[in-house]
C-alpha cells in the first residue's frame, strides 16, 4: 500500500529533515507550513493556518494522508498559551483529517522540557529529575504544552483508531531559517561574529553544562526514529527518547568547535554572561558581515536564538538522555555529535549563511 506522509512545519528542522527522509524512502510526502514553500524536490507543499479550521479543510480537501507527522508549535509568552494554542494546533489538524478516515500512524515530536519543565520553571529547583532521563519518568506536577500536545494525540487515537509514537528529543542539530530553537546555527552565527570582532568564543553557560555529560539530537536521526516507529508494529504507541547516541563534555566539544572556526576560545569563568546578553547589539555587527561576504540572510533573528541556547547551556544540572527503550527494540541509528555540527556548519557555508 502507497504510504502518504503529511508533514506538519515541514519548514522547520525537524519537519525538513523528516520530508528529506521520508522522499528518500519513497514516500508520497506533502509539507504543511503556514506561508513557506520548502524547495526540496518531490515535496508536494500545503500552505494553511493550523488555527484556521476552514484554512486546513480548504488546503487538506484532496489529501488522505496514511501518516501524520507533527513538528509544528507556537511560542507564547507565557505556558497558559502555550498550551491553549499548541493543543489546539493538533485537535484542529486531527479532526480536519478524521472525517476521511485515511490515518494509519501519527507521529509526535515534543523534547526533554518533557523531564524539566516548560520555559517558566525550566530546570529549576523541583524540576530536576533524575538523569539520564528516562521515558518511564512520570510527568511533572505542573502545566506543560508537551503533556496537552500528547493528550489531544492519545484522544484522536481512541476515536479514530490509529497508532502513534512520541519523540522526546534533546537539543535539535539541524538547518533551518527562522527557527525558534536553533543552537547549531545561533553558535555557528555567534562564532562568525566573534571572528569578525576578533573576541574569543566565551563560553556562556553554567558549571554544570561545561564540566558535565551532555547529547543532543541530530534533526537527520529524529527523522530515522519517526520512520522506524511508523513502520515498526513492536515500536507503536510509545514514547521514545531521542538523541545521537553518543554523549560528550562540553568544555571537550567547545574547544573543537572554535578550532573549527580558526577563534580563540575561553571556557567557563563565574559570574559569566548568557549569550543573549553577550550577542545583544551585534545586529550592526552582522549586518558588516552580511555586506562583506554577501550572505544570503540580514535579519540575526532569523539565524541565532540565544535565549533558548542559554536555556540549554546555563542549566545547573548535566542532563542526558537514555535510548534503551528504542534500542531495545531495534532501532540502532548512531550519528557522531561532532559531525553533527561540522555538517551544518558546511551545510550553513553552502547556502551561503555564514561565511566560507
Amino acid at each position: 500500500m502507497n504510504k502518504i506522509a503529511l508533514v506538519v512545519g515541514a519548514s522547520g528542522i525537524s519537519g525538513n529533515n523528516l520530508a528529506k527522509e521520508l522522499l528518500s524512502d519513497g514516500w508520497t510526502t506533502y509539507g504543511l507550513t503556514r506561508n513557506s514553500d520548502v524547495q526540496l524536490e518531490g515535496l508536494k507543499n500545503i500552505k494553511a493556518d493550523l488555527l484556521d479550521k476552514k484554512s486546513l479543510e480548504e488546503a487538506l480537501k484532496e489529501v488522505d494522508p496514511t501518516h501524520v507527522f507533527f513538528t509544528a508549535w507556537i511560542r507564547k509568552d507565557t505556558e497558559a498559551e502555550n498550551i491553549k494554542v499548541n493543543s489546539e494546533i493538533v485537535r484542529n489538524l486531527l479532526q480536519t483529517l478524521a472525517p476521511k478516515k485515511s490515518i494509519q500512524h501519527v507521529g509526535l515530536v515534543t523534547g526533554l522540557k518533557h523531564y524539566l519543565g516548560p520555559f517558566e520553571a525550566y530546570a529549576q529547583d523541583g524540576f530536576s529529575p533524575e538523569t539520564p532521563v528516562r521515558t518511564e519518568h512520570p510527568r511533572l506536577a505542573i502545566d506543560n504544552f508537551y503533556y496537552a500536545q500528547e493528550d489531544e494525540v492519545f484522544e484522536a487515537a481512541a476515536r479514530d483508531g490509529f497508532t502513534w509514537s512520541i519523540h522526546r528529543a534533546h537539543t535539535m542539530i539541524g538547518k533551518a531559517v527562522g527557527n525558534l530553537m536553533n543552537m547549531g546555527t545561533t553558535l555557528a552565527v555567534y562564532a562568525t561574529i566573534c571572528k569578525e570582532k576578533g573576541t574569543p568564543f566565551v563560553w556562556p553557560g553554567s558549571k554544570a553544562q561545561w564540566n558535565g555529560i551532555s547529547d543532543v539530537t541530530d534533526a537527520r536521526i529524529l527523522a530515522k526514529q519517526f520512520v522506524w516507529a511508523a513502520t515498526t508494529p513492536e515500536a507503536q504507541n510509545e514514547a521514545f527518547n531521542i538523541a545521537n547516541g553518543d554523549i560528550f563534555r562540553w568544555s571537550w566539544l567547545w574547544k573543537q568547535l572554535a578550532e573549527y572556526f580558526d577563534i580563540e576560545y575561553k571556557g567557563f569563568v563565574e559570574n559569566n554572561n548568557s549569550l543573549e546578553e553577550i550577542m545583544k547589539g551585534d545586529e550592526t555587527v552582522w549586518q558588516k558581515i552580511v555586506s562583506k561576504h554577501n550572505l544570503t540572510e540580514s535579519n540575526l533573528d532569523r539565524l541565532a536564538s540565544p535565549w533558548h541556547t542559554d536555556l540549554d547551556l546555563r542549566r545547573p544540572i548535566e542532563v542526558m538522555t537514555d535510548m534503551s527503550k528504542s534500542r531495545k527494540l531495534g532501532f540502532t541509528a548512531y550519528q557522531d555529535t561532532r559531525d553533527s555540527f561540522f555538517d551544518l556548519f558546511e551545510d550553513l557555508k553552502k547556502e551561503n549563511i555564514i561565511p566560507s
